[in-house]
């Protein structure tokens, strides 16, 4: 009886979760709720034995952790295109309908938080996943399972993957830095960073405390539910249990999303929530399957930025900073104003002919504003305030940190430092190579860099593999006790695994960026096949140019740059392209998994079905090849015996994966 009562009790709190926070229509009072709430917790405490992680009262918080272990996603988390007027959504909107006239299209807010993963199998809560850089991602499971609006359990038994945004609603926002103030502790500059501090910490408890909030809208096997169209998926996330924004709507014309879009700016400070433009996306899944994704994003979805924010500063000073590849790059020391949302204190001048053609000047009063919503840069200057004693800039002929004389190369605006000696372009370097996007060192951010070569501990790249000779040095620095100083070796000694095009793209390359580094990967798979390869073989792959050709071969040609790779091998770092699939025994077969499995997870045996070539699906069809089950399997099981689907038990699954 006791069991029974403690399931009626979650199921009942599952509901009225479900409409409290996904349908805003609470069918019982606070004090009801909390009664039910403190009598489950009651029940569950005297009896551990029925016990479940994705109770209701899972959400109060639970262990603190150690740290987030990494997650490589099943489906690739891809960035947006940008458009910035109505002739980009012309653009958008024409190179579609050329090959679908009766396309649609769903306009969803743009929210400024951080983009989540969460995976279900048979409707219960197993795993949050950060974006990450889009292929890996941390995983914040312990985090997500205390966000009041995220449930625990769906409305029904499904395996899905769902999408959307983690994000802290205003009000949060202004209680949890008025707390902050009280304690004597710094502020968030805005509530994305509140958001992203929020879900990286370690206590759950704090997560909670904190009031996270989340809208959800991809749902990434839709097409194996029977659901064909954005805004048909959305109704499902609803129906399920998933908080939708209410804000989402339908269009058949271009001229209407603008509309609208043009509605939501004029509105954007009333939705209790940042936004920073909206998408718009084709409804039809059909269509979206056709049109494809490119590197880096899907060409049926852009991202409209709104425009951005304008800000009357001063220009207190302009300096210059070097960058690992010797570039020059000038700056405005601004006085401090706040610009969308976040504290401004220095913007970019690009380049002596930007400084030019716009006359800035010391003293200079000036309108500011984020280019793209993320990089503070100077519009225009108010010429009409300047200062009589106010005069013209002049670029530095001298490197800053090391003297030498600065080189323009003909046809470029920017000026470099060719002294290959630069302490500040070693230091930058070294930046980039342990930056996340690269190598991501966790811990070896640009402070710790920086720290680390003023020391003399590290002058150049391979000097980061050599660290852990120095454990006794590192202990005596600022900051670094023995549980820093561990974390960061062994963040190091990971980083030796990651895969070729994360390697490569940490070595700096001109004109090589995350995308080319991994076209190149996985072109050539190893270092070795990308050091011998001429320009002719490398501009004969189609996404690579003359000049990024050119600017490949000439630097794998100089010896400094070969010994750097060597130096690098001999500390065991593995520079090959990691293809997950390691066997095509699987190749072409379609696997459904269903019940508990014994030896392993679900999401395990998905990535080994993943990496022998096969796939896995959320639902039985008659497409469907295999079936593996395990204890309590359910109607997949009974399907797939009426479908006359092969079955097989878990026994039988180990047998097929380790048979040569």
């Amino acid at each position: 009886m006791t069991r029974e009562e403690i399931e009626t009790l979650r199921k009942q709190l599952h509901q009225y979760n479900y409409e409290y926070h996904a349908l805003d229509a609470p069918t019982i009072s606070d004090v009801e709720y909390d009664q039910l709430f403190q009598r489950l917790q009651t029940l569950e405490q005297e009896h551990p034995e029925f016990s479940d992680p994705n109770s209701p009262t899972q959400k109060v918080g639970g262990v603190i952790a150690q740290g987030f272990n990494k997650i490589t996603h099943r489906f690739p988390m891809y960035s947006l295109g940008n458009a910035f007027s109505f002739e980009d959504l012309e653009v958008f909107d024409q190179r579609i309908r050329t090959q679908f006239p009766n396309v649609e299209y769903i306009v969803e807010l743009k929210i400024d938080g951080l983009a989540m993963s969460i995976d279900y199998e048979d409707g219960q809560f197993v795993q949050g996943v950060t974006r990450g850089d889009g292929r890996v991602g941390e995983d914040v499971t312990a985090n997500i399972r205390v966000i009041d609006s995220i449930p625990l359990r769906l409305n029904e038994d499904v395996d899905v993957t769902v999408r959307g945004e983690v994000f802290m609603p205003a009000s949060s926002f202004t209680r949890v830095n008025q707390s902050r103030l009280e304690h004597g502790e710094d502020v968030f500059a805005n509530c994305r960073n509140a958001a992203a501090g929020t879900i990286r910490q370690l206590n759950p408890k704090t997560v909670r405390e904190r009031g996270l909030d989340g809208f959800w809208y991809t749902l990434v096997n839709a097409e194996e539910l029977g659901i064909l169209s954005q805004s048909d998926a959305l109704d499902y996330l609803k129906k399920i249990g998933f908080k939708v924004n209410p804000e989402v709507k339908k269009f058949d014309s271009i001229e209407a999303v603008y509309a609208r879009i043009q509605e939501i700016e004029q509105n954007r400070d009333t939705f209790g929530y940042d936004i920073d433009g909206v998408v718009v996306k084709v409804n039809q899944f059909a269509i979206q399957e056709s049109l494809g994704f490119t590197v880096r994003t899907p060409r049926f979805a852009t991202a409209y930025k709104f425009k951005a924010e304008e800000v009357k500063s001063t220009v207190e000073d302009i300096f210059v900073t070097v960058g690992r590849t010797g570039k020059i790059t000038p700056n405005a020391q601004l006085t401090p104003v706040q610009i969308s949302g976040s504290l401004v204190s220095y913007a970019t001048l690009h380049n002596e002919d930007y400084i030019k053609n716009k006359d800035i000047r010391i003293n200079d009063t000036v309108s500011v504003r984020k280019a793209g919503e993320i990089i503070p840069e100077i519009v225009s200057v108010d010429v009409s305030k300047r200062s009589v004693s106010a005069i013209p800039y002049e670029f530095p002929k001298h490197c800053p940190v090391c003297g030498e004389v600065l080189v323009r190369f003909d046809g470029e605006a920017d000026h470099y430092c060719v002294n290959s000696e630069c302490p500040a372009k070693i230091a930058e370097a070294l930046v980039h190579f342990a930056s996340r996007e690269a190598m991501n060192i966790d811990t070896l951010g640009e402070k710790r860099v920086y720290q680390l070569h003023d020391a003399g501990l590290l002058q150049t790249i391979p000097d980061i593999y050599t660290l852990k000779n120095h454990k006794e040095a590192l202990g005596t620095l600022d900051k670094m006790g023995e549980k820093s100083v561990e974390k960061l070796l062994n963040a190091i000694e990971e980083s030796k695994q990651n895969s070729l095009e994360k390697w490569l793209f940490g070595l700096g390359i001109r004109h090589v960026g995350a995308k080319t580094s991994a076209v190149l990967a996985a072109h050539f798979n190893t270092i070795e096949n990308i050091i011998q390869a001429d320009v002719e073989t490398l501009q004969s792959i189609p996404e690579i140019g003359v000049v990024i050709a050119q600017s490949v071969a000439t630097y794998f040609s100089l010896e400094e740059n070969q010994q750097l790779v060597a130096n690098l091998l001999s500390y065991g770092l593995r520079p090959d392209f990691a293809n997950t699939v390691v066997s095509s025994k699987f190749s072409g077969k379609k696997f459904v998994l269903t019940g508990t499995l014994q030896t392993m997870g679900r999401t395990d045996a998905k990535k080994i079905i993943e990496s022998q070539g096969g796939s896995v699906s959320g639902s039985v069809s008659a497409k469907t090849d295999v079936v593996v089950y395990g204890e309590s399997a359910g109607s997949k099981l009974e399907k797939a015996q009426q479908l006359n689907v092969e079955t097989w038990d878990e026994a039988r699954f180990i047998r097929e994966v380790e048979t040569s």
